[in-house]
């Protein structure tokens, strides 16, 4: 029997290791794996008069591999009007917008996660976000 020593023994535990906790270049999303392709919103229009004055809004990733869709969504929520980053919408890091007093219109709710492309093109965005992100939106209105 041959004795292949320490060196022989550590490289292969090292490559056991490895190959149990995937590779690193694996693309990985907010809770999905692969490259996020869309983000929806719902709900997809709604009246702060007919949510008591605030909304819930929940983002929905889907992505090219399993889970293929990602409820709720971790992403950068905000809120713009006419194109243009605004405060009278409040929105928190869980998706719940809220008109600030005397706000009047509708509004854009919009939320972001990274695509996880390894080498991807600005995406369009909303209200100037963009780059390696996908956004979906929805319309809030206030009274």
């Amino acid at each position: 029997m041959r004795y292949y020593g320490p060196p022989v023994f550590l490289l292969l535990v090292l490559s056991l290791i490895a190959l149990a906790c995937g590779s690193p270049a694996a693309p990985s999303g907010s809770l999905g794996t692969g490259i996020l392709q869309s983000v929806s919103i719902s709900p997809a229009t709604a009246d702060a008069q007919n949510y008591g004055g605030q909304v819930q809004f929940i983002a929905t990733g889907y992505y090219t591999t399993q889970p293929y869709q990602v409820t709720p969504l971790k992403a950068t929520w905000g809120t713009c009007y006419q194109e243009n980053p605004t405060s009278e919408i409040s929105v928190s890091s869980s998706g719940l917008a809220q008109c600030a007093a005397g706000a009047i219109g509708t509004y854009t709710v919009w939320a972001f996660a990274p695509s996880n492309e390894p080498a991807c093109p600005a995406l369009s965005g909303v209200c100037g976000t963009g780059g390696c992100q996908v956004t979906g939106t929805a319309q809030l209105t206030c009274p």
